[in-house]
């Protein structure tokens, strides 16, 4: 197999996979119906990112496929029974370094949408999904100046 040089980084778009691994895109497309954890976003609006790991892997499957004379199928198989590589941990800076300002203002707006509906929905007392985080309640204060607060200094 060609040695091929792979930049130090984490993360990578998919037009710098094409062209290291040399490959069409409609052909690292096509990998990726047939693999799928090969990459690691694919969001409607936003660029497909690929790890250190998912170039070498499409390295790996060029090669099956172009010089062993595999299958889809076969390079599928042969993949499954080679060790699996300890794949990289992909942060978000690594993927927000490669959006532009427009998309990481848009994903700004859409926190910020997301936490105001948070409040509304913590303020009508509905309870939260264990697996979001509340925004802080707001402290009841002691009513002052009411039937209810003189009654309370009555007692």
């Amino acid at each position: 197999m060609t040695s091929v040089e792979i930049p130090n980084r984490p993360a990578f778009r998919a037009q710098e996979v094409c062209e290291i691994a040399q490959v069409q895109p409609y052909v690292l497309r096509t990998w990726e119906s047939e693999f799928p954890d090969l990459g690691v976003a694919k969001t409607p609006n936003g660029p497909r990112v690929y790890r250190r790991a998912d170039v070498e892997r499409v390295l790996r499957i060029k090669h099956l496929i172009l010089n062993d004379g595999l299958t889809l199928a076969g390079a599928r198989r042969q993949l499954g029974e080679e060790q699996p590589a300890t794949a990289e941990a992909v942060t978000d800076a690594d993927v927000a370094a490669l959006m532009d300002g427009a998309v990481q203002q848009q994903l700004r707006e859409v926190r910020r949408g997301l936490q105001w509906i948070l409040g509304v929905l913590a303020d009508a007392g509905v309870p939260a999904s264990p697996f979001v985080e509340a925004p802080a309640a707001k402290k009841a204060r002691p009513a002052t100046g009411t039937k209810a607060a003189s009654r309370a200094k009555k007692r």
